[in-house]
């Protein structure tokens, strides 16, 4: 009697009482949910009774009698809303299938489901159903990018410190660097010998000076004694002028024996590089190095920017130890002689003929002889050597021998800041002025002698003031010089129509022209009577001067894109006309020939029509002498 059914499938240990019927908490029941589902033993429940046995009777389950999940899956068909994700991850195939529960859950006061043993956590008050549960991959590869984060921040950290230590190294070395200057006074900024300052705008102008002085360590590389020769003089003097555009380099040679008109001065001293304050007069038929000797590096640079008319920014002087230890450096310098050279005083400076390379000792030697049979020219066949020498170093210093051998460039800055003396020069300004020179190719770089007309009674060379005249005005027009080999500039195509032929010129705001004002009639002092009246109309004066020649016609000189400019300048100056000057850049000058009337008028109102007369070629200076003495620096012909 008793048992007489069949008995359901037990209870699975562990479970949690509000996880199964109602009637089998009271009365052990036989018989599950159909739609139970499979749950983990809960290992740290307290066993409960009726687990292992039947604690009475069981009667049929009533129809009201429902399970805690169907409770509250009702209660979620009639309460809030709100969607929770019930997802779980991945776990064992389930062996039973218990009541569906919904997606919609109560509101967390009434009645809040079961957490899966290894739910994710999720944000309090975050809504979970647009984030599903993280598979283990999903969390490895959360783990990985949080990890590269980390690394990424860290390495963004480390190359900023990075950055910061070497810009410190990088500015200590050019720190200790400009340091190991000698500095002097030179340079002469306010001279009014400048001629036509608005074309030289944008340049580069260097004075360099090999001086020839005794002491200290000069005196003992071979080139005599104190006792042969006091104080120091402008052994050698080149002028290098490197344009705005740096599509080239020129360096004009000077003769040592060139006869010059000496500004007044003060006295240098050569052993201290300082000026004693004792003053000397303008003098006529100076010798160009006797100039240095007296008045130093000033008189020297006052000197050569009268004769050039060029503005001279930078000053670099060396004396014989100098330039031996710079040649050294850099492993010495290969030149070629068709024949021995052999000097009269130094001997045998190249006893055989050929390419060979020579140390710094030996190319002391082969720039300084000047008595050299062979030769019988004198200054100007050791000016051509001084030449040949330079092309080679640089033709050397081009093909990397140097630039990318890290000892040879340190040895050789460390010579050259050591071994010379200088004013407006840094390392940091000599390393920007090298990088914008990268693209000029030897072709590009031209040597050129000051022409002379003979000596005179005191073997001084006569200067032909014409073609000096010729050379500095090419240079500063930036016009072709003969040898040189530069490449054509590259001008993009442009897709844009031209503009109209007839299009009429207006005339622009007086306060937006920067002017150059050059006098080029004989009259003294027009070119500042001028530009102070031109100032009361507005237009900004940056510099007064002296034209390098004379001109009959006044003009107005512009490069391409100020036209409208010179056109406003010009109506308020009689008599004047407009002529393109492409190497100005933004500068107007204006040129005041022997027509100008002495006097101005009020410009043309802005944005009115202007009707300005275009002329070429007014204000051109002399001819380049076809005989002129150059050296092209790509030039490796043995001589």
């Amino acid at each position: 009697m008793g048992d007489d059914r069949e008995s359901g499938p037990s209870v699975p240990e562990g479970r949690a009482p509000w996880e199964r019927p109602l009637s089998s908490i009271r009365q052990n029941g036989e018989h599950r949910p159909r739609s139970e589902r499979p749950s983990t033993p809960d290992q740290d429940s307290p066993p409960q009774p009726g687990d292992s046995g039947r604690l009475g009777k069981r009667s049929p389950r009533n129809a009201d009698t429902v399970s805690v999940a169907e409770l509250v899956d009702k209660m979620s068909r009639s309460g809030s809303s709100r969607r929770v994700s019930t997802e779980r991850p991945e776990a064992e195939e389930p062996t039973e299938i218990i009541a569906p529960i919904t997606d919609s859950t109560p509101p967390p006061s009434r009645a809040v489901p079961p957490t899966p043993p290894h739910a994710v956590p999720e944000p309090v008050g975050a809504p979970t159903s647009d984030r599903p549960a993280l598979t283990r991959l999903a969390m490895s590869r959360v783990r990985r990018r949080r990890r590269l984060r980390m690394v990424g921040r860290s390495l963004v950290s480390l190359i900023a410190i990075l950055s910061v230590a070497l810009t410190g190294v990088v500015w200590g070395y050019l720190r200790n660097t400009d340091q190991g200057f000698l500095q002097v006074a030179a340079l002469d900024p306010d001279s009014t010998d400048v001629v036509d300052a608005a074309g030289q705008y944008g340049d580069e102008t260097y004075l360099i000076v090999g001086t020839d002085t005794r002491t200290g360590a000069s005196g003992e590389v071979g080139a005599g004694t104190v006792a042969d020769a006091e104080g120091a003089r402008s052994d050698t003097v080149m002028l290098v002028n490197i344009p705005a555009d740096r599509s080239r380099v020129v360096a004009v040679s000077f003769p040592r024996d060139l006869d010059v008109t000496r500004p007044e001065c003060e006295q240098f001293d050569n052993d201290t590089n300082t000026y004693t304050g004792e003053m000397f007069p303008e003098a006529y038929g100076d010798k160009l190095n006797a100039t240095y000797a007296l008045g130093g590096p000033k008189c020297l640079v006052k000197t050569i920017q009268k004769i050039s008319g060029l503005r001279i920014g930078h000053f670099v002087g060396m004396d014989f130890a100098g330039f031996e230890s710079m040649v050294d450096e850099v492993g010495g310098v290969e030149v070629c002689t068709a024949q021995p050279l052999i000097d009269y005083e130094l001997g045998d400076v190249l006893p055989n003929p050929g390419t060979q390379r020579i140390d710094g000792r030996t190319a002391l030697n082969y720039v300084r002889a000047r008595n050299v049979e062979s030769e019988g020219n004198g200054d100007y066949g050791r000016i051509k050597r001084q030449q040949r020498f330079l092309s080679s170093l640089l033709r050397s210093a081009l093909s990397n021998k140097v630039l990318l051998d890290p000892g040879k460039l340190n040895g050789f800055v460390n010579a050259f800041t050591s071994d010379t003396f200088v004013e407006n020069v840094k390392t940091q300004d000599l390393v920007t002025l090298g990088r914008s020179l990268q693209n000029v190719d030897a072709g590009a770089v031209t040597f050129l002698t000051i022409p002379t007309t003979g000596t005179n009674d005191y073997g001084n060379e006569i200067p032909n003031d014409d073609a000096i005249g010729a050379i500095f005005q090419a240079i500063i027009d930036d016009d072709p010089l003969p040898g040189e080999e530069r490449a054509e500039p590259v001008t993009p195509e442009s897709s844009a129509p031209p503009a109209a032929p007839d299009a009429p010129l207006l005339a622009v705001e007086p306060g937006t022209v920067s002017l150059q004002v050059s006098n080029a009639s004989d009259i003294a002092g027009m070119a500042q009577t001028a530009s102070d009246e031109l100032a009361t109309y507005g237009f900004q004066i940056l510099t007064v001067g002296n034209f390098s020649g004379s001109a009959a016609q006044t003009v107005v000189r512009y490069s391409q894109d100020q036209e409208a400019a010179a056109a406003t300048v010009a109506s308020a100056i009689p008599g004047a006309a407009i002529e393109l000057a492409p190497s100005l850049n933004n500068v107007v000058e204006v040129v005041l020939g022997s027509n100008y009337p002495g006097y101005t008028q009020s410009p043309t109102a802005f944005g009115t029509a202007i009707d300005a007369t275009q002329v070429e070629g007014t204000t051109e200076s002399a001819p380049l002498p076809e005989d002129l003495s150059f050296t092209n620096a790509a030039d490796d012909t043995c001589a």
